[in-house]
């Protein structure tokens, strides 16, 4: 009985998160559903096993191409003779693996430095670009699947986006690193630090500053690897997010593997790459899980029983008719054309189903794109011809014409049944059916037997 009432009521809760037509409209509690929502529709994503087989997957891309990358990155701060200044981040990433971790860092550093890409020849330097490359293009497909946008970069934009990314932002960080350590030792900061209580808040800004720089880092990740537009507040909440889960988790591992000692006693000298593995894992997983989070907030209506929402016949149109009037009105007013985005955050139900339901007003004529930048949406004719049914119709039109493949079995008045007349019953159908086909034996039969006589 006690099991009974404790799934009713986390069915309950359930409905109420997800099918909740009266939210609450008062701080705290708007802000209550809002993380209530979003720590649904993420744990919902990591239990589904979306997300672990792309943490696991970049997990092995990343042990493929951790050298070439590192090779590219540094090799414009070698030029500059600046490239000793990021050694330390690789020593803080792989700092919670313990004196093992510091001794794969240097030798990682000595690889970087013994490669010599004017050895490699035209061949190898394609292969080194390509593997750098692969790793970021996996990046961006699992960011893609997060923030739900069927279609990755072009070619062209892939190697001068990427390769940019990959060659100036070494370069960016270095920067950003001197630009501080300047601050910090100009002489008004060293005044200040005299005078209380300035002198403890600019060294508790110094001992942050490496964490800011990581929940920057991550920020500008959120930002730049999906294909669409990320607004950069959310992005920032999902870097600040990223970057806490990714410090205490560095904690909490180098505890694990300061206690792992059996590890090493039954794995022997193994067991430092699969500790290696699973703290790279761990880091995918932070670094996708901010990325859900920033998708979430800035997407509230994509949080869904399922990540993949079932197109009912109900809710094409329902959210097709929703559409057509929100489009309809501010046009009839004199009003400006909605955005889409804004469109798709009104209804709230997730950006999927608008997408593909607006993408198919518009191949059908019935909406256009409007606006500077071709962001708007307006109707595509005159309101007096456009019609509920005509609308309808679009939905329901199946443009591929699978139903086209259907065998010849289906009735003819199954078919051509209307609205009005589906209180029909299949049995009324076969009866009629049944009563259809003796007829045409009988006629059948009649004929013959003319014909004969």
């Amino acid at each position: 009985m006690a099991a009974f009432q404790f799934k009713d009521r986390l069915q309950a809760a359930e409905n109420w998160i997800l099918s909740n037509s009266n939210p609450p409209q008062h701080w705290p509690w708007t802000w209550l559903y809002k993380v209530g929502r979003t720590a649904y529709a993420m744990a919902r994503d990591v239990i589904s096993g979306q997300l672990t087989l792309h943490a696991m997957s970049l997990v092995y891309t990343t042990l493929l191409s951790i050298v070439p990358l590192l090779a590219l990155s540094f090799s414009v701060l070698k030029a500059l003779g600046v490239h000793q200044r990021m050694e330390p981040f690789l020593y803080q990433f792989l700092q919670p693996l313990g004196p093992q971790g510091v001794e794969l860092a240097e030798r990682i550093l000595g690889f970087v430095d013994n490669m010599k890409v004017g050895v490699l020849g035209s061949v190898g330097l394609a292969l080194l670009v390509y593997t750098v490359i692969a790793l970021v293009q996996k990046i961006e497909r699992s960011f893609n699947m997060i923030w739900r946008v069927p279609d990755m970069r072009s070619m062209a934009q892939r190697f001068s986006n990427y390769l940019s990314v990959i060659m100036v932002g070494p370069l960016l960080m270095v920067s950003a690193i001197g630009v501080s350590a300047t601050i910090f030792s100009s002489t008004i900061v060293q005044t200040l630090m005299e005078i209380e209580p300035f002198g403890s808040l600019i060294l508790v800004v110094s001992r942050f500053t490496p964490f800011f720089l990581v929940v920057g880092a991550f920020t500008f990740v959120y930002v730049f690897m999906p294909n669409t537009r990320v607004k950069l507040r959310y992005a920032f909440i999902g870097g600040l997010v990223a970057g806490v889960s990714w410090q205490a988790a560095g904690m909490l591992f180098a505890s694990f593997v300061a206690g792992s000692a059996k590890y090493a006693a039954i794995y022997s000298s193994f067991a430092i790459g699969i500790i290696l593995l699973i703290w790279i894992y761990l880091n995918w997983m932070i670094l996708l899980l901010g990325a859900s989070l920033a998708f979430y907030l800035q997407n509230p209506g994509s949080v869904a029983k399922r990540q993949q929402v079932q197109l009912a016949p109900e809710l094409q149109e329902r959210v097709a008719l929703a559409m057509m009037w929100l489009v309809a009105k501010p046009f009839s007013e004199g009003g400006p054309p909605p955005q889409q985005e804004a469109l798709e955050q009104s209804l709230n139900v997730p950006g999927e189903v608008t997408r593909a339901l607006s993408d198919k007003l518009i191949r059908s004529g019935l909406l256009i794109l409007a606006g500077r930048n071709g962001d708007r949406l307006a109707p595509g004719r005159s309101l007096d011809l456009i019609t509920v049914g005509e609308v309808l119709r679009v939905v329901r039109n199946d443009e591929d014409r699978v139903v086209d493949r259907l065998p010849r079995v289906i009735p003819e008045e199954l078919v051509s049944i209307r609205r009005g007349d589906e209180s029909r019953s299949f049995a009324d159908l076969l009866r009629g059916h049944r009563a259809e086909r003796q007829e045409n034996a009988e006629a059948r039969t009649e004929a013959a037997s003319t014909s004969d006589v």
